[in-house]
């Protein structure tokens, strides 16, 4: 565990996909910037944005986006390999964005600035949950091997910094599937499942019903982060 010393204190805001993590760390930056720096920092790959992109680009989204979700779902997968340079290096490279945008959010904290970050990087489960993309499925090849094994310093750098506090967001598939009925049923529960497994490195957690009325989430959100912050 590396000590924080200097550093702000950082939120960070986990749940599976259509738990509401980014709109609420949004808007709890947004509540915390009114009274003292703090920032929002989102830390997932930007793999969504790029994904997407795609899926609408006439023609092309259609052959490519099944092409796409199928290399990138084996990836995941303990029981299949790494398909191919080109998708381990496309992983690496998203991973590498994603330890630009940890670094930029470091030298906020040293700046005396409280982040709230939505998503948080994580090793104990590999090949999803904003964990190391290339080290759950088999890596073969000398160079593809070589990714792997920088990719999973990189996570292990993030990874000594421990969050001041995790807020974690439970949920359920169907309410999930209801708020981003485009993602995948199967991702999902497997999220749901890991969800309160990850340690982040022996952070305090808190654990939220994402399901309740929002104005009651937020609220209970920001008396967790005022216990923390002193307030």
């Amino acid at each position: 565990m590396k000590e924080n010393g200097p550093l702000a204190p950082v939120i960070a805001i986990v749940g599976a996909d259509g738990s509401g993590k980014s709109t609420l760390a949004a808007d709890l930056a947004a509540d915390l910037a009114a009274e003292r720096p703090a920032e929002y920092v989102y830390l997932g790959l930007g793999s969504g944005q790029i994904g997407h992109r795609i899926a609408t680009t006439p023609i092309l989204g259609a052959l490519l986006t099944p092409f796409i979700a199928k290399k990138a779902g084996r990836t995941r997968d303990p029981k299949d390999r790494i398909p191919g340079l080109l998708t381990a290096l496309v992983v690496y490279l998203f991973s590498r964005s994603r330890k630009a945008r940890f670094d930029a959010m470091l030298a906020r904290r040293r700046r005396g600035i409280v982040v709230i970050t939505d998503r948080y990087p994580q090793v104990e489960v590999p090949g999803f949950y904003d964990g190391p993309g290339l080290s759950a499925a088999r890596a073969e090849g000398p160079f593809v091997r070589w990714l792997a094994a920088r990719e999973a310093r990189l996570y292990a750098e993030m990874a000594t910094y421990v969050p001041t506090l995790v807020i974690r967001l439970a949920i359920d598939a169907d309410t999930a599937l209801a708020r981003k009925p485009e993602h995948d049923r199967t991702l999902v529960e497997q999220k749901i499942a890991v969800t309160p497994l990850l340690t982040f490195g022996g952070a305090r957690i808190a654990e939220i019903d994402a399901t309740m009325d929002y104005a009651a989430e937020r609220a209970e959100a920001r008396r967790l982060i005022d216990q923390v912050l002193g307030a």
